[in-house]
C-alpha cells in the first residue's frame, strides 16, 4: 500500500500523505484550486504537517510548467532549518539553563517591541557583527540588480535584518540527541527585505492578472508566466531572497555559537550540519518534464539528503535522510503543522496549559506565546509516521533551550 491518498480535483489529482492527520476543509479547498490550474505538471504533493496559508496551503508542493505563483512561495521566501551538532554532551551542562538562554537572547536580535506592538526590534542596533557585514557584501550586488530595476520593493534595513531571528514560530534552540550529544537548531527565512520583495511580486502578478482578465478560483494564486517580464524579475528576486535566508541562517548559527563558547570553552562542531529551505522555488526534473517545484512549508528529501522536521516547543525534532520518493517530488514536511490559529491558541490555552506543555525546557513562558504552545500543532510522532516512505529517522531532538522572538 503506497503511503498517501489520492483526492480529485477538476483537473489534477492530489496525492497527500495524510492517513492519521486528516485535512482540514479550507485546506482541502485551496489545494483543489491549485490542482485545478492549467499548468500544473503530474499531480500536486502533500505534506502530513498541512494546513491553511495563504493562496496555496502549507505543507503542499506545487509543480508548474510556464508559470510560477508568488504567493505559494509566500513572503517568507527561503524560511528554513540549520542545525550542527556539537562536541558538548548533556553532563557538560548546567542545571540551570537560564544564563544559556539569557546569553544567546543577548547575541541574536530577535523579536518586537516589549507591549507587542508592531514595530519590529529584531535588528541590530548598533553595528551588525563582521559575520553580518562580510556576507552582505557578498550579496549586495544581487539585491541592487532587483532594486534598481523595483524601486518600490526596498526595504531599508536589508543589513540590519542580517543575522536576526524574527518572530512568530522562528526559534534558536539547544537540543540533546538520543546519545546524550548536544545540537544548536534554529528556524528562520529572509526577514523584512524577503518579505518586501514576496509582498511586492505577489501585488505585481495580481496586477497582471488583473490587466489580462484572466480569472482565477483565488487572487492569490495570480502567476507569472513563464516569459513574461515579470516571471524573469520575479525569479532573480526569489533566488536572491533564498541565498540572503541560508546566508542569515549561517550568521545567526555563528554568533550562537560564538557566544556559547566563553559559557563551554571546550566546544567544537562535528561536520554534521544541515541547512535546508522549506520555503522556496527552484528548477527541477520530474516525471520527464523540467518544472519549476515551489516547496512551501515542505522539504527536499531526495535520496539521501539530510533535512530537518521540527516539532513545536516542548515537542521532539528529527534529522531525517530522504528516500527520493519521486510521487512526493523527494519531499518532506518541514514540521508539525498548525492545527489552529494562533488567535485561537490564545483564546483556548492559559499560561498554565503552556507551562505545563513545555516542562523541562528553559524558554519562555508568557502569555505572549501562547500562540506558539505544543497544543496548537499536530502531534508530530503522527506527522512522522505517515510520511514513513518519504524519510528515515537519523537523530531524534529534544529541546532544552528554546529562545523564541
Amino acid at each position: 500500500m503506497s503511503g498517501f491518498e489520492v483526492f480529485e480535483s477538476s483537473r489534477a489529482p492530489i496525492k497527500a500523505w495524510t492517513r492519521g492527520v486528516p485535512i482540514e476543509d479550507a485546506a482541502m479547498a485551496q489545494l483543489r484550486n491549485v490542482a485545478s490550474l492549467p499548468y500544473i505538471h503530474r499531480h500536486i504533493a502533500v505534506m502530513p504537517d498541512v494546513h491553511w496559508g495563504m493562496g496555496a496551503t502549507v505543507g503542499s508542493v506545487i509543480p508548474t510548467i510556464g508559470a510560477i505563483i508568488p504567493a505559494a512561495v509566500g513572503v517568507d521566501i527561503g524560511c528554513g532549518m540549520m542545525a550542527v551538532r556539537t562536541s558538548l554532551r548533556a553532563e557538560h551542562l548546567p542545571d540551570n539553563l537560564h544564563g544559556v538562554r539569557s546569553a544567546i537572547e543577548a547575541a541574536v536580535p530577535h523579536g518586537r517591541t516589549d507591549n507587542g506592538g508592531r514595530n519590529d526590534v529584531g535588528a541590530w542596533a548598533d553595528e551588525p557583527p563582521v559575520s553580518a557585514k562580510a556576507r552582505w557584501a557578498e550579496l549586495e550586488t544581487g539585491f541592487n540588480a532587483v532594486i534598481e530595476k523595483h524601486p518600490k520593493a526596498t526595504h531599508a534595513r536589508g543589513l540590519g535584518h542580517l543575522g536576526t531571528l524574527g518572530t512568530g514560530n522562528h526559534f534558536i534552540e539547544l537540543c540533546l540527541d538520543e546519545v546524550g550529544d548536544v545540537w544548536v537548531m534554529l528556524h528562520s527565512g529572509s526577514r523584512g527585505v524577503g518579505n518586501r520583495f514576496g509582498t511586492y511580486f505577489i501585488e505585481r502578478a495580481k496586477h497582471e492578472m488583473r490587466r489580462w482578465f484572466i480569472n482565477l478560483p483565488d487572487q492569490d494564486l495570480a502567476y507569472f508566466p513563464e516569459g513574461s517580464e515579470g516571471f524573469g524579475d520575479y525569479f532573480k528576486a526569489v533566488s536572491w531572497a533564498q541565498k540572503y535566508a541560508r546566508a542569515n541562517r549561517e550568521v545567526m548559527m555563528e554568533e550562537v555559537l560564538t557566544v556559547l563558547r566563553p559559557i563551554f570553552p571546550d566546544l567544537t562542531v562535528t561536520v554534521e550540519a544541515v541547512n535546508c529551505h522549506h520555503n522556496y522555488v527552484t528548477q527541477e526534473h520530474h516525471f520527464g518534464k523540467d518544472v519549476y517545484l515551489t516547496r512551501k512549508g515542505a522539504v527536499r528529501a531526495g535520496a539521501g539528503e539530510l533535512g530537518i522536521i521540527p516539532g513545536s516547543m516542548g515537542a521532539k525534532s528529527f534529522i531525517v535522510r530522504g528516500k527520493g520518493n519521486p510521487d512526493s517530488f523527494c519531499t518532506c514536511s518541514h514540521g508539525a503543522g498548525r492545527v489552529m490559529s494562533r488567535n485561537e491558541a490564545k483564546r483556548r490555552f492559559t499560561i498554565e496549559d503552556h507551562v505545563k506543555a513545555t516542562q523541562g525546557v528553559e524558554c519562555r513562558k508568557d502569555a505572549e506565546v501562547i500562540d506558539e504552545t505544543p497544543m496548537a500543532y499536530k502531534d508530530i510522532d503522527a506527522v512522522m509516521a505517515a510520511q514513513a516512505d518519504l524519510v528515515d529517522i537519523v537523530h531524534t531532538l529534544r529541546q532544552v533551550v528554546c529562545v523564541k522572538g
